[in-house]
């Protein structure tokens, strides 16, 4: 039988050694659990491209925990928005235990394979809720209620922006995991929304051994927001 979890265990460690970080073993070892659930999952619903499978750990769990590092310590509530099979909520919540968060998205089926990831890999940080970000009933519960928005964005920014605003505190950031040329997105969000963003910033995600140089074209913006 493949040891498939001590494989991603050992695969998550040696990208954190490559890049100089050292997180704790437990924390790896539950990346690593929620690595074997996705991959289980993915058999029965499209949680990731099925060609992403034999680079899980890279292209989904790695990174998704790796932008833990760009998120100001001040922050202690946030919400994924569509969060699809987790990303990159779950990773955040392993990283940093002392953050809680929703875990949002529209599509029923992939809700709750992440409310089971939730309840497997004993993550008591965070919850998860079946319902559209833009939705008034939604807003009205959550409004004013985070100081994170993070978000592996499918949208552009300026919808993301639109969706966050309602949902913030007076103070936030958010966090949004995107590729390719994100110039006219980024110029576009400012634009509309120039006062309530206060400073933006484009991560390049280079990372060792296998994206030195970003070849691959992984970002992360990073918004910070007054209202």
């Amino acid at each position: 039988m493949v040891d498939t979890k001590g494989r991603y265990l050992q695969e998550l460690i040696n990208f954190y050694w490559e890049n100089g970080e050292n997180p704790e073993q437990s924390q790896m070892e539950r990346l690593a659990h929620y690595a074997e659930l996705i991959v289980e999952k993915n058999d029965i619903i499209n949680l990731v491209s099925r060609k992403d499978i034999e680079s899980v750990v890279e292209n989904h769990i790695f990174i998704s925990s790796y932008i833990s590092k760009y998120i100001p310590e001040k922050c202690t509530r946030f919400i994924d928005i569509g969060t699809g099979g987790g990303f990159p909520g779950i990773p955040l919540a392993i990283m940093r235990p002392m953050m809680r968060g929703v875990l949002v998205d529209s599509v029923r089926k992939k809700l709750d394979s992440v409310t089971e990831f939730v309840h497997k890999l004993k993550l008591s940080n965070v919850k998860t809720e079946c319902a559209r970000a833009e939705d008034a009933a939604f807003i009205e519960r959550n409004r004013n209620s985070f100081d994170l928005v993070v978000s592996r964005a499918t949208v552009p920014l300026i919808i993301l922006m639109r969706y966050a605003l309602p949902l913030i505190k007076e103070r936030a950031y958010l966090c949004a995991m995107k590729g390719g040329d994100l110039s006219d997105e980024l110029r576009q969000a400012e634009l509309k929304y120039a006062s309530f963003i206060k400073k933006s910033t484009i991560f390049e995600l280079h990372y060792r051994p296998s994206n030195i140089k970003n070849i691959k074209g992984k970002k992360l913006v990073l918004l910070e927001l007054v209202k």
